[in-house]
């Protein structure tokens, strides 16, 4: 595929709403880098981690991209602000399940607009999944405190949850974005609690709240798409 053919489709598909919501977002951001004096590395990450989602979540190749960069920042402020668990998380398990990603979604794109084929798991995968992701969660949590961390419940939480959610997002399954906004909810108020205490990282914490309304917005879309696929 030539270059120009893979941009024109990665552009493809994209509404008023998402177009006009992206917007307003980069606005905010650019006042908090203006006005506010954030943090540099929480405004790249911030821009590169909205990117992301609102690309992933229309099944486009090129999410990835902007998630590696993205990762890259955010490793560096979770380790500023000692949030152990989300920081190797990001080292350990996300850039390399990015780079994964990549090559598992190119064997299941749409020959006509370059998205992925999206699936829903069966309901024995989804028992497995959640029983998992409770032992994962006070595991973490545990571990997390031992090493005193500053919010080991959240952050332990949000860690093993990250975990599941980025392998439902390599396997293309709908039920990432159920896993996403317990995340996203959770990891909003740990970086809003900075803020509260003095800690410049608003475009972290605007990234995590429009993470949420993303999660929720992506599961309607594909939930949608999935029960076109059915008729």
């Amino acid at each position: 595929m030539k270059f120009t053919e893979f941009i024109k489709k990665e552009l493809q598909g994209w509404n008023n709403f998402e177009i006009t919501g992206l917007t307003v977002v980069f606005v905010i951001i650019f006042y908090n880098a203006v006005i506010l004096k954030d943090n540099p590395a929480a405004i790249i990450n911030a821009i590169c981690g909205i990117l992301y989602t609102i690309i992933a979540g229309k099944g486009k190749i090129s999410c990835y991209i902007f998630g590696l960069l993205g990762s890259s920042c955010y490793i560096w402020l979770a380790f500023r602000n000692a949030f152990w668990g989300n920081m190797l998380l990001y080292l350990c398990y996300y850039i390399p399940m990015q780079i994964v990603g990549i090559f598992k979604w190119k064997k299941h794109l749409k020959p006509d607009t370059g998205e992925i084929k999206k699936i829903k798991l069966n309901s024995k995968k989804r028992l497995q999944i959640i029983f998992i992701s409770i032992l994962g969660c006070v595991f973490t949590t545990f571990i997390l405190y031992k090493f005193n961390d500053k919010s080991p419940i959240i952050d332990g939480i949000t860690t093993f949850l990250s975990i599941v959610g980025m392998y439902l997002t390599v396997k293309r399954a709908i039920e990432q974005w159920m896993i996403w906004a317990i995340v996203n909810g959770l990891s909003l108020l740990m970086w809003f609690n900075l803020v509260i205490h003095g800690v410049k990282v608003y475009s972290t914490v605007l990234m995590w709240g429009v993470y949420f309304i993303l999660a929720i917005y992506f599961y309607i879309c594909w939930k949608k798409e999935l029960q076109n696929y059915n008729l």
